[in-house]
């Protein structure tokens, strides 16, 4: 990131697979301040008590989905304004439509390589300004 001064921004990084969180946090630890947990159930009890910049949401969870948790998020006034990007490994139509559906910030196909993904959230964030 340019502006080396500036706080880090708070990502919080939802998946239930992790050697998915290992992944994330290494390509995007440098440039920002990355907290990773497992679950929705545990994204909520990380919540209570830190509140991220952006949320970056695995769609596809085992328990509690990614869209079940989005809900929660939207629907909790405490946390119904924080950013979310969905994670996910499905990039046909209908599962990207469902994503597109829910009005989430933005999505990212886990097939992109760390690049991709920085130059992704390095845009939303300048756009979010």
């Amino acid at each position: 990131m340019e502006f080396q001064s500036e706080a880090k921004k708070k990502l919080l990084v939802v998946d239930d697979d992790p050697i998915m969180l290992r992944t994330i946090r290494g390509w995007l630890s440098e440039d920002y301040d990355v907290s990773v947990v497992t679950s929705g159930q545990t994204a909520f009890a990380f919540l209570k008590k830190f509140t991220p910049d952006l949320i970056l949401l695995d769609y596809e969870m085992p328990v509690m989905s990614g869209a079940e948790v989005f809900k929660k998020l939207c629907e909790d006034e405490s946390t119904s304004s924080l950013p979310v990007i969905f994670l996910t490994g499905r990039d046909d139509e209908k599962g990207l439509e469902e994503i597109k559906a829910l009005n989430p910030k933005g999505c990212i196909l886990k097939t992109r390589t760390p690049a991709e993904v920085k130059q992704y959230l390095e845009s939303f964030f300048l756009s979010a300004v």
